[in-house]
């Protein structure tokens, strides 16, 4: 009773317009995405207005912990100093495998997967990850879960090989483009139980669906787009062809794409076209310049942070909660301004 007491009296002294423009200050913060160069595989940063952290992968073991280095350096620009939730979307080495080097450096909270390894359960990767998951939280999601970052609203949609079966916006529009959809064999890999999730920050709405295939995607855009429409896009699968169907992406119509390729992992060509060519499209973004792409299937390259495996330049995203965002080449520092478009694409 003394404690609440004091606590009121604290609460006292603060008046009614500190109070506002705290709020003021803390409504005004963005929402940081890094999107870490990890040679291939996923480990994409996000921090929220309210400073919680949630990672999402941590790109490949081993080469002297490069991976859980470029994740620090990454924490360090964004001012954090523990991770609060780790996502890791599958069990493939080049999303789960630096798990163990970094958490063995910084702190981590909360531990998020879909449940078991459909694969090789005596993997050395995953029975370290296992290991460091000991030390935190653990949370195994589902479909329709949320993940409790503070000041954002994080959804997931797709896990351990199954899909949201409900529209996020309460209702749906049929999907014209399912029509044409030719499905692809199916997949029994941990690619088709990725945890897939959808980030919203107000206006502002962003999703990363791992390496989830092909026909896992489609269950997300037919008969109608469960999803809506999105700001940003994360590349499925590194811009692989087994994912990213015409079918999701051409109906998800995101205004800006960010594909996480490296330089000889990622990057079809095919894949690359259907991003390309997608409804309201402004700009493809690239962590690495596409070996197999070439001239014809690359980005220009001031919009791409890497053009050789020399460098591990990040591409980063603010957001504002408007639905306005900037996007910033490591490389060369440039930064380019979406505006916000209101209500327009909801």
């Amino acid at each position: 009773m003394r404690a609440f007491s004091i606590l009121m009296f604290v609460l006292s002294l603060v008046s009614p317009e500190t109070a506002a423009s705290a709020n003021a200050q803390a409504a005004a913060k963005p929402l940081d995405v890094y999107f870490v160069d990890v040679e291939g595989g996923q480990a994409t940063l996000i921090v929220s207005p309210s400073g919680e952290s949630l990672l999402i992968d941590t790109g490949w073991p081993g080469f002297e912990g490069r991976d859980a280095g470029r994740i620090q350096a990454a924490m360090k620009q964004a001012g954090v100093a523990r991770i609060d939730y780790l996502l890791v979307t599958h069990f493939h080495t080049d999303h789960v495998g630096g798990v163990a080097a970094l958490a063995a450096k910084v702190p981590v909270g909360t531990f998020i997967d879909h449940g078991v390894t459909v694969e090789n359960t005596a993997d050395a990767t995953y029975t370290a990850y296992l290991e460091a998951r000991k030390r935190g939280k653990y949370l195994q999601v589902k479909p329709g879960d949320t993940i409790p970052v503070a000041g954002l609203k994080v959804t997931v949609v797709s896990s351990a090989g199954e899909t949201i079966r409900s529209p996020l916006a309460g209702t749906a529009s049929p999907n014209p483009l399912c029509a044409d959809y030719k499905p692809q064999p199916d997949d029994a890999s941990e690619n088709a139980r990725s945890v897939g999730v959808v980030i919203a920050y107000g206006a502002f709405r962003m999703v990363d669906l791992g390496d989830l295939t092909w026909n896992k995607e489609h269950d997300l855009a037919c008969p109608s787009n469960l999803i809506g429409p999105v700001d940003l896009y994360l590349t499925t699968h590194h811009g692989n062809q087994q994912s990213g169907p015409a079918v999701l992406v051409h109906a998800l119509k995101p205004r800006v794409a960010v594909m996480n390729n490296g330089t000889k992992k990622g990057g079809s060509p095919s894949a690359w076209r259907i991003v390309r060519d997608s409804p309201g499209l402004e700009d493809l973004w690239q962590l690495h310049a596409s070996a197999e792409g070439g001239r014809e299937a690359n980005s220009a390259d001031q919009f791409i942070a890497n053009l050789d495996e020399a460098t591990a330049h990040p591409i980063k995203v603010s957001a504002k909660q408007d639905g306005s965002f900037t996007v910033t080449n490591g490389r060369t520092g440039m930064t380019k301004t979406y505006q916000a478009q209101g209500g327009a694409r909801r």
